[in-house]
């Protein structure tokens, strides 16, 4: 895993901007990825990110990278609480949510939709997305929108901007760790 696909596909993550993203990494050999997270995490963590593998086929991991202190703010909403409630999460607190979004995913049955809850997505759009199935929605952009459009749709335009400007410092030589907010 590079730090190019970090960049490209987390960059808001980076910015401080959004709590999560989530992109697929390929790879040839497990044992070289996690050595690539381990190393991303030793320079990430005390920049606020962590990295952690979600899923694995046999040719690609599914990473999440966030910020542990927006997903601990995020957990306290109480739309986001009774979401995860209702898909038998017990304990609300970060560490044992991740183990058991991490066993949803590995245990391959459907997909955990409640994934947009960990990735900084409204909850009123989460809990739109499972209720009407991914139809009804008002917009659609990095998610489906079912609340907000006009929110929404500066979110979706700010993540873009980032991504363009991120992309182009990391491609004039500017390193992750500088790219990365500290928080």
């Amino acid at each position: 895993m590079t730090d190019e696909m970090i960049v490209l596909h987390c960059s808001p993550t980076l910015a401080g901007m959004k709590t999560g993203s989530m992109f697929p990494c390929p790879y040839a050999s497990r044992k070289e990825l996690l050595d690539d997270i381990r190393g991303l995490n030793k320079r990430l963590v005390p920049r606020g990110i962590r990295v952690l593998p979600l899923r694995y086929t046999e040719t690609k991991a599914l990473i999440y990278v966030f910020r542990p202190s927006d997903l601990k703010r995020d957990l306290a909403d109480q739309l986001a609480i009774s979401l995860l409630k209702e898909r038998g999460y017990q304990d609300i607190q970060m560490e044992p949510c991740i183990c058991q979004l991490i066993a949803r995913f590995r245990e391959g049955g459907e997909f955990p939709h409640e994934v947009g809850v960990f990735l900084g997505y409204p909850p009123e759009d989460v809990c739109g997305f499972i209720k009407n199935k991914a139809c009804s929605h008002k917009c659609v952009g990095c998610w489906k929108v079912y609340g907000d459009e006009a929110a929404a749709r500066k979110t979706f335009d700010k993540y873009r901007k980032c991504t363009q400007v991120y992309c182009s410092q990391w491609e004039r030589g500017k390193p992750i760790e500088r790219l990365t907010v500290t928080g």
